[in-house]
């Protein structure tokens, strides 16, 4: 297998309504990653899609998401920031993964089951072959490295499963074997009513998630409201074990502070919630605020933002065009 540059690529679709699970388990692991690799980062419209969206709506998500992309710590001037339909390679290396993807992989991708449910039948045909292009967003920039949530790391491997049948198949090392990136003490945040449930935009109690565009009183609120029990914290992480409300707010502390789980317990261990959630709201408004604000300042701006987009896409296609031109002339189609 040849070297490749190692590059990070990841993308969040454009549904509005990003909360702190999208920053502690994305935003903020992809503006520190900036430091140590080639950075990509995409809002990929072109996913959002599968499923039908007011177009108004659409591209103010898409706006928004950019917004919190560079209020995180996204640099447009270290990474490349844009929006994934913008450069057609996306779209045109997806349609060869689909020839290259057999149709019982796709049926047995989770998120698939889950989205479509019951009504597979009735499910755009765009849902189901949304892991090819998912391959293809990370595989046209011969992308080493992928942040992911677990809930993702199939689609991760279904893009290493794509990549060594294209090489298998065409008798050439041509696509790296992208590696998922899982990391830290919150990569997977769950709701602040039901610790067993991720936290989700989705979720029809706003009162189970902390929104970036939430107030620091609003916020305040929700993790005073946030359910715990009544037991003292334990002194170490194996004490939380069926406590997943528990959990799931250490875990919150942890990441936030740029801590660990056992780390918190060791400074809380013997208190109750009543001291804990204070000090937690005062660490989550002082970490989210200036975000809440800086978003609402370039939102201000959509011009500017797109011109940004924009700006990244052409970059993104000078990196896209020559891997694409490459797969084309390996499979045999003529440009």
């Amino acid at each position: 297998m040849p070297e490749f540059t190692r590059r990070v690529f990841s993308g969040i679709q454009p549904s509005g309504n990003l909360t702190l699970g999208n920053y502690l388990g994305a935003l903020r692991r992809f503006a520190a990653m900036q430091s140590s690799h080639e950075t990509i980062y995409c809002i990929v419209d072109l996913h959002a899609i599968t499923v039908w969206q007011d177009p108004d709506k659409l591209r103010a998500a898409t706006r928004e998401l950019a917004a919190a992309y560079i209020a995180s710590g996204i640099d447009p001037g270290r990474s490349i920031l844009f929006n994934q339909s913008q450069v057609p390679g996306h779209a045109q290396l997806a349609w060869i993964f689909n020839c290259v993807a057999r149709i019982g992989w796709m049926y047995r991708m989770v998120q698939f089951k889950d989205k479509a449910g019951k009504n597979t039948e009735n499910s755009s045909l765009g849902l189901l072959a949304y892991p090819t292009l998912m391959a293809a967003d990370i595989l046209l920039y011969h992308a080493t490295h992928v942040p992911v949530g677990e809930d993702q790391k199939q689609h991760i491997e279904l893009t290493r499963d794509i990549a060594a049948k294209f090489n298998h198949d065409y008798g050439i090392d041509f696509f790296p074997l992208t590696e998922p990136v899982i990391e830290g003490a919150a990569t997977r945040v769950m709701s602040l009513r039901d610790g067993t449930k991720k936290m989700s935009k989705s979720d029809p109690s706003d009162m189970s998630r902390i929104n970036l565009t939430d107030d620091a009183d609003t916020i305040a609120t929700k993790i005073r409201k946030a359910r715990t029990d009544a037991e003292p914290l334990p002194e170490t992480p194996a004490g939380l074990a069926g406590r997943a409300e528990a959990a799931n707010l250490v875990n919150i502390y942890a990441a936030l502070a740029d801590s660990t789980p056992e780390a918190v317990l060791a400074e809380f261990a013997g208190r109750n919630f009543s001291e804990f959630k204070p000090r937690l709201a005062d660490l989550a408004v002082s970490e989210l605020s200036p975000i809440t604000r800086r978003m609402a300042e370039l939102t201000a701006d959509p011009a500017e933002i797109d011109r940004l987009l924009g700006k990244g896409a052409d970059k993104a296609a000078a990196i896209a065009e020559p891997i694409l031109a490459r797969t084309y002339e390996i499979v045999g189609l003529v440009r």
